[in-house]
């Protein structure tokens, strides 16, 4: 049975989402209070986080009329939390990014990404350290003293718990994989979800996707004679280049032509003459 207390924080959840037209969901696991403190700062006039229980958040999420707001209780987990703002979801996700610093794994932390050590020497005197990263699964050899990598390897990949083993030896190496910060999980705009891995897509990644698909655009318009702004002066020049080689191969004469294939009658009388005198 339901305790009122919960579906009195249900009801006053609702009702703060009701005001707000972007709703996140965040992960606060293993944030420090100090780097919280931090990010609500940056975040100050621009969006509002509040923790609540799992069942709380799911409970409003269910009651809400907004369409397609159920569907961000699929990505609650561990200590979740909710972003309530007026902001665009990827300002949101850029600013909160930003905010994130790096720290050495710990044992039993999740690898956010996959951990990869870069071959090459270390700088680690040759010694007892060669068997720990040994035993964490790293291949080494002593290269003028040193330790060395021989290769580049994934210690760990996206998802995977890191063991002891593994957290001392990327400490020793002086990685660190993990990011502190608001783990922004999915973000709802007006019936709209967008899931982690489309609000950090890098910049960068978008105008290379545009140019892309800008190009093979452009190419299949050409291939198909379809006329734009953007085509209309290769197409034109594609149908002028076409028009005058058809002229030469058909031997109609035209001002444009007359030079070229003149110059051409006379190498062909040449090329004759020559065989007729042998």
């Amino acid at each position: 049975m339901v305790s009122e207390k919960n579906i009195k924080a249900a009801n006053e959840l609702k009702e703060e989402m009701q005001k707000y037209p972007v709703i996140g969901v965040l992960d606060m696991y293993k944030l420090p209070a100090r780097q919280l403190f931090e990010i609500r700062e940056k975040l100050r006039g621009m969006a509002k986080i509040r923790m609540m229980k799992k069942n709380i958040i799911k409970r409003a999420l269910k009651e809400m009329q907004l369409k397609n707001i159920s569907e961000l209780e699929k990505y609650i987990q561990g200590e979740p939390a909710i972003l309530f703002s007026q902001e665009n979801p990827f300002k949101l996700a850029k600013i909160i990014d930003s905010s994130k610093s790096s720290a050495f794994a710990k044992e039993g932390d999740v690898a956010p990404k996959d951990i990869v050590v870069r071959a090459g020497q270390t700088s680690l005197p040759a010694g007892p350290a060669i068997g720990e990263l040994q035993k964490a699964g790293l291949p080494v050899m002593v290269e003028e003293g040193k330790i060395a990598v021989k290769q580049d390897t994934v210690i760990a990949r996206e998802g995977d718990v890191i063991d002891k083993l593994k957290a001392d030896a990327l400490a020793k190496l002086g990685i660190e994989p993990m990011e502190i910060g608001l783990n922004l999980l999915a973000v709802w705009e007006q019936g709209v979800i967008y899931p982690k891995d489309i609000l950090f897509i890098p910049a960068e990644k978008y105008l290379e996707d545009l140019k892309e698909a800008f190009g093979k655009a452009f190419n299949l318009s050409v291939a198909i004679n379809y006329y734009t702004p953007e085509n209309i002066t290769f197409l034109l020049s594609k149908a002028h280049s076409e028009a005058k080689a058809l002229e030469i191969n058909a031997g109609v004469v035209s001002p444009e032509n007359i030079t070229f294939l003149l110059s051409k009658a006379n190498t062909e009388a040449k090329s004759l003459e020559n065989k007729l005198s042998l």
